[in-house]
């Protein structure tokens, strides 16, 4: 009885394989929700060397930022960075904020951490 079943699932398997697509695509038809053309398009990503797939990834991200209505232009957003990195640099300068030395900062926290396990 299972040779049976074995040899029909070996052959689709085979025939699946040359048609270039998996047992699974072609068993569940889509796989997590995906169907075939997604599963081609995220398998040809994956080809991609990093920089070609994360520029992809990038377009496509933005893609769906620009459908759900967020917009911003670039040349904005830096010039807000700039804006809040000048803010910082001159509260140091001026005195409005102190400096603290990593080295301390972190011994205080392992202390802290220290005594709240005890």
């Amino acid at each position: 009885m299972l040779s049976q079943s074995v040899r029909p699932l070996t052959q689709a398997r085979s025939d699946i394989e040359r048609a270039g697509t998996t047992a699974l695509e072609v068993s569940a038809g889509t796989l997590n929700g995906m169907n075939t053309h997604v599963l081609e398009v995220e398998r040809a990503l994956l080809a991609l060397d990093h920089h070609e797939r994360a520029a992809v990834i990038h377009h496509g991200l933005q893609s769906l930022e620009d459908e759900n209505g967020i917009e911003h232009d670039q040349a904005e957003v830096d010039a807000a960075w700039r804006s809040e990195l000048r803010q910082r640099i001159d509260d140091i300068e001026n005195g409005k904020v102190e400096l603290l030395d990593t080295d301390e900062v972190f011994a205080n926290i392992r202390a802290g951490l220290a005594a709240r396990r005890k």
